[in-house]
């Protein structure tokens, strides 16, 4: 691969998917306010945040390729963002048992040196079972997914809080959409196998 590719993201998760593709790539934290503009929906706030991480990176590598990611994860309409803390993540589990949430997982693959940008949102929706709060407190205990949305890791055991699952590329809901970047990439001349 002659171009640079970097992914703009400090979380493990997207490191660790996007290590399966086996290409070379560097992580760089793009450290941008991650806030919900006023009447923004959902969607449209991980559309944008995906593009200002690939752009704000961009000023350290100006001929890379550049992947930006963010995800919203919403609950009838209303965004869930990451609990934080022990006694949030419990009321966000409580309020989505039995519940369908939809995981809005948003890309980006910016040419820095060209300008040129791929955009999409992947979502990917997921039924919560019906937990108790033991059960709730059992897996949090054990897992402590706090600075994930939706208070649950799917490629660990959260996979036991799920009844159903339902989208294009079950790598949306860990936060990195492989299926659609590999398209991107490939529109950029890079082939990954």
């Amino acid at each position: 691969m002659s171009v640079e590719l970097i992914l703009a993201s400090s979380s493990p998760f997207r490191r660790d998917l996007l290590t399966r593709l086996d290409i070379p790539f560097i992580c760089c934290s793009p450290d941008i306010d991650e806030s919900p503009l006023a009447n923004e929906k959902p969607e449209d706030t991980a559309l944008r945040l995906s593009q200002e991480k690939a752009r704000k990176v961009a000023a350290q590598y100006p001929h890379a390729l550049i992947i930006g990611c963010d995800q919203v994860a919403t609950l009838d309409g209303q965004q869930i963002g990451k609990p934080g803390t022990h006694a949030k993540a419990v009321r966000q589990l409580q309020s989505m048992r039995g519940r369908e949430v939809t995981f809005h997982s948003a890309l980006c693959l910016y040419n820095a040196a060209t300008g040129t940008i791929q955009a999409d949102v992947v979502p990917y929706v997921v039924e919560f079972r019906m937990l108790s709060d033991a059960q709730i407190e059992n897996y949090l205990h054990k897992e402590q997914p706090y600075n994930c949305a939706g208070s649950a890791k799917s490629e660990g055991l959260g996979i036991a809080l799920i009844a159903r699952m339902e989208g294009t590329d079950p790598n949306a809901l860990i936060g990195l959409p492989l299926i659609r970047l590999i398209t991107m990439l490939q529109n950029e001349g890079l082939t990954i196998i």
